[in-house]
């Protein structure tokens, strides 16, 4: 590792630049000439260049210590805005933060999370990246994000979870489909029919999977849609039916929709639980806390009763 000048020893440098004597040089910065002399002279030695030209009366620059004047200023600087960073009363944050979002999520809820994290914190960056959830998970592993937002569960002892709602999947048929005129359906009548769900990668093909185990519904396997948007034109040309996320119901399914509608499933209902998956080493950031926050008061004052906030979103370990 090089050795580099302290920021002391470019302190003393600047005083000597800017009051034109060791004298008042080492009165600004209260300690005596020849240590004043001493720090000049180490930093001299450390960038291989003589800085000043000394007199009696007063100093003159080199052209090295011209160019070390101005480089020096920079890194003071810098190191100012570093520590004022952290020191800034107050909650705001700042910074850059690596986020990732599932795209069954992402497109429908993170908008109106944005919106209000940018008014609470103007100086906070969120650079998103949008993948399917293993790619995320495997990514939070190496450091590529700080955080993820995806469907739970998500099992490994390096990561803290913090769990915000969970969200109902609604059946969507083709407008021609026979449970289409129907006000509801029981799950049972789901026995025989073919369905369509994501592909390996999505927790949301597990609850497809059980669904279909346990009515007797045919999981179409030929056919694996890539998106939720995928499914749903799928289900619109009639090759099957399938569930979709109630956000993305809302945002992209409207009542006059012609290629599909959401047709009532009786009984419990079936949800997927979401949740914001960081590494355990940045489980007590703040950022992680206040984002979390934010991300439950926008399901409750944009989805209330659409979503189902979970009660308590304190950090859990995964099993």
């Amino acid at each position: 590792m090089r050795d580099l000048p302290n920021l002391r020893q470019l302190e003393y440098f600047l005083a000597l630049v800017d009051t034109g004597s060791f004298k008042l040089a080492s009165q600004k910065c209260r300690i005596s000439q020849p240590s004043m002399s001493v720090q000049l002279s180490n930093l001299e030695k450390r960038l291989g260049k003589i800085l000043v030209e000394r007199s009696r009366s007063r100093i003159i620059l080199t052209p090295a210590g011209r160019e070390a004047a101005v480089r020096a200023r920079a890194a003071i600087a810098a190191a100012r805005d570093l520590v004022d960073w952290f020191d800034t009363p107050g909650n705001a944050l700042g910074g850059t933060i690596r986020f990732g979002a599932s795209p069954t999520l992402g497109p429908y809820l993170l908008p109106h999370v944005i919106a209000k994290l940018h008014a609470a914190h103007p100086d906070l960056s969120l650079y998103i990246e949008e993948a399917a959830p293993q790619t995320l998970i495997d990514g939070l592993g190496r450091g590529d994000h700080e955080m993820i937002l995806v469907q739970l569960p998500v099992r490994d002892v390096d990561f803290t979870v913090f769990r915000l709602f969970r969200e109902p999947l609604e059946l969507v048929v083709a407008r021609d489909h026979p449970f289409a005129q129907r006000a509801s359906v029981q799950a049972g009548d789901l026995a025989g029919a073919v369905m369509l769900a994501l592909g390996a990668g999505y927790s949301m093909r597990r609850q497809v999977e059980d669904l279909c185990e346990r009515v007797g519904a045919r999981l179409r396997s030929d056919y694996q849609g890539s998106s939720l948007d995928a499914l749903r034109l799928m289900a619109g040309m009639g090759m099957g039916v399938t569930l979709l996320p109630a956000l993305y119901v809302r945002s992209e399914i409207g009542v006059r929709d012609e290629d599909v509608t959401v047709v009532k499933l009786d009984g419990p209902r079936i949800l997927r639980s979401i949740g914001l998956v960081v590494r355990r080493s940045f489980a007590e950031n703040e950022a992680a806390q206040k984002i979390t926050s934010l991300i439950q008061s926008v399901a409750r004052s944009k989805f209330d009763g659409l979503l189902f906030l979970e009660e308590s979103v304190a950090a859990v370990r995964p099993d």
